[in-house]
């Protein structure tokens, strides 16, 4: 059909708020972003995320990118157990609950990230160049800077991150 324009879609996206005490303070792991080609966006603090790939189950998808971002291993991903998966007519299809689902309407690209609440084990690791300075965070600190400086935060995640901070009472 000439005259048509082309659709672009929004990319589904995977992120992990992962928790842990740490010396007796409860902290959430945080990182630096450092995106080839990110522009501004390089250098906001962020949970480990990803994009899934085409017919990639969310929960494998969760556990590559938190792997290949800080080399830990997911233990438990809240909403993982709850996932309900059917096959008919040739279509596996899977529906699950995440702790917040996110989308930008505007800046950079069009995401629909859906976070989840994390555990994990091991230590982090920077094991890729899109991120550096990965810390555990406690979390009175990160509710800081989300209210005083949240323009250090990469925007899809200040949303989620405020509201499991909230929850938590830091």
């Amino acid at each position: 059909m000439s005259g048509r324009l082309s659709e672009t879609f929004a990319i589904p996206c995977v992120g992990a708020i992962i928790a842990r005490e740490v010396g007796g303070v409860r902290c959430l792991l945080i990182q630096e972003r450092r995106k080839p080609g990110a522009g501004i966006e390089n250098g906001m603090m962020e949970v480990a995320a990803g994009k899934v790939r085409e017919y990639e189950n969310v929960f494998d998808a969760l556990r590559r990118e938190v792997a290949e971002e800080t080399g830990l291993r997911l233990t438990r991903i809240e909403g993982e157990d709850t996932a309900i998966t059917r096959t008919v007519n040739g279509y596996t299809v899977m529906s699950y609950t995440p702790f917040c689902t996110t989308q930008n309407l505007s800046g950079g690209y069009s995401i629909i990230l859906h976070s989840f609440l994390c555990e994990a084990e091991g230590e982090p690791l920077t094991r890729t160049d899109e991120t550096r300075n990965l810390r555990w965070m406690p979390l009175a600190e990160c509710w800081s800077y989300l209210q005083n400086r949240p323009e250090d935060f990469y925007p899809l995640h200040i949303n989620a991150l405020s509201l499991y901070l909230g929850q938590e009472n830091p």
